[in-house]
């Protein structure tokens, strides 16, 4: 692959001047490996990104796609719709907490958290609180890269160059992460429940009844896997409940198996207000995102002259029959392989295989729960970033697994039907490299 090729792929999220000196580039994929254009098998550890729960290349997801788009390959959804999506729309709410009756098609998790934003913001607005337009996010939340998620999103560079242009009336919880107190928990941290009165505070400083809506995701992903402290999420439901402010559950990593249950909210308990959700939905085959709502948010909207549109919003590619048709056939497998209680079963195993890097001595703090997990190591001095990039490139080129480095915590996301002596597998083959390096 000469240079010029390479170069005209300006690459996502990569340091792309340092991708280009030695390209990893893969070919082709089957189950829960990939295989790279110099013909060797990787095994996956992170399933996409975090996207391809059931397995790359799922047979049964293939052919549906194969078949609706051979039937019907695109129609509108402006004034008239297909009938893959009215079906998933259905599939999804009736897999979702109860009293959520109401699916938003896009076409990602970016764009599901600014659709969920503008909901929030219309729903205050057509129930004469137009009042209501502060926007509550917290610091280490990912909510995609759109503007609207960007603002109530709390990872700095994704945020620096674009500060100017944020959204205004936003504010920020603190985040949950605490290494001090809680390095090597279990499942839930016992320590920071406090951290959500928080949103208790900021009612005080802005007045509860300025504010639309809060977002979080249940479990942090992209920052690297920060569960909730016990009791966390139940206590912002509660403040929200008393100040009649919306709860936003960013579920785009959560959903479908990643917890163990169809959505987070369920594991939990504590039903929010509106979910966002995209990736497991279609198993990463077509981009396609949901947001689903509370009957009560959908009901708001439904006013007016039965000729008008009530919600100025979509997308051209929303409810794509194709990205349905990949939905439906997921949901099926879902159902018929029981892949959340696979996922379940699965829980334990990965908990042991993480935290067996809690004695090594590069390793500062291991997290964990349901089929998410990091192992963060130490950054060296003046290099952050640095170690963990080492250990992608040598899992990549020495020893044959997909790992994902988000600066120096290595992530796991593994499928929801894992081999379980491959995942053993695969963490022995990240123990020799970390070992390698200083």
């Amino acid at each position: 692959m000469n240079a010029a090729v390479e170069n005209a792929y300006w690459m996502p999220f990569t340091a792309n001047r340092d991708f280009n000196r030695k390209p990893r580039v893969i070919t082709g994929a089957e189950g829960h490996w990939y295989t790279t254009d110099d013909g060797r098998r990787l095994y996956d550890t992170f399933s996409g990104l975090w996207t391809s729960g059931l397995g790359h290349c799922h047979p049964k997801i293939v052919a549906a796609v194969q078949e609706q788009v051979a039937q019907l390959d695109y129609c509108m959804t402006f004034q008239a719709t297909n009938d893959k999506a009215l079906k998933l729309a259905r599939r999804v709410t009736d897999m979702a907490p109860d009293g959520m009756n109401h699916c938003f098609f896009v076409n990602s998790g970016s764009e599901s958290v600014d659709t969920a934003l503008k909901i929030a913001l219309g729903y205050h607005r057509a129930r004469g609180e137009g009042n209501r337009t502060r926007l509550i996010g917290r610091e280490k939340g990912y909510h995609g890269v759109n503007f609207g998620g960007m603002s109530v999103g709390g990872i700095v560079p994704n945020r620096k160059v674009f500060s100017a242009a944020l959204l205004p009336g936003v504010d920020h919880l603190r985040h949950t992460l605490d290494i001090e107190r809680n390095a090597f928990s279990r499942g839930l941290p016992p320590h920071g429940i406090e951290l959500a009165e928080d949103l208790e505070r900021l009612c005080l400083l802005h007045d509860g009844s300025n504010i639309a809506a809060v977002i979080v995701e249940p479990v942090a992903g992209s920052a690297g896997v920060i569960p909730p402290p016990a009791g966390y999420l139940e206590r912002l439901r509660e403040i929200c409940d008393q100040h009649g402010i919306l709860l936003i559950f960013d579920e785009v990593i959560a959903a479908f198996g990643r917890l163990g249950h169809a959505f987070g909210a369920q594991r939990f308990d504590v039903t929010p207000d509106i979910i966002t959700t995209a990736k497991g939905l279609t198993n990463g085959v077509v981009p396609m995102g949901a947001v689903i709502v509370r009957d009560e948010i959908f009901d708001a909207f439904m006013s007016g002259p039965e000729h008008m549109i009530e919600l100025f919003h979509g997308y051209t590619y929303s409810g794509h029959p194709v990205a349905a048709a990949a939905g439906l056939a997921t949901m099926d497998v879902y159902v018929e392989e029981g892949t959340f209680e696979q996922a379940r079963s699965l829980e334990q195993h990965f908990e042991d295989l993480l935290h067996s890097f809690a004695d090594h001595p590069l390793v500062i703090d291991v997290r964990n729960f349901g089929l998410m997990g990091v192992v963060e190591m130490a950054p060296r001095n003046g290099a952050p970033g640095a170690r963990g990039m080492e250990v992608h490139k040598k899992c990549f080129w020495d020893e044959n697994i997909v790992v994902r480095a988000g600066m120096d915590t290595l992530q796991f996301s593994p499928f929801l039907n894992s081999n379980p002596d491959e995942m053993t597998q695969s963490f022995e083959a990240l123990r020799r490299v970390i070992d390698t390096i200083d």
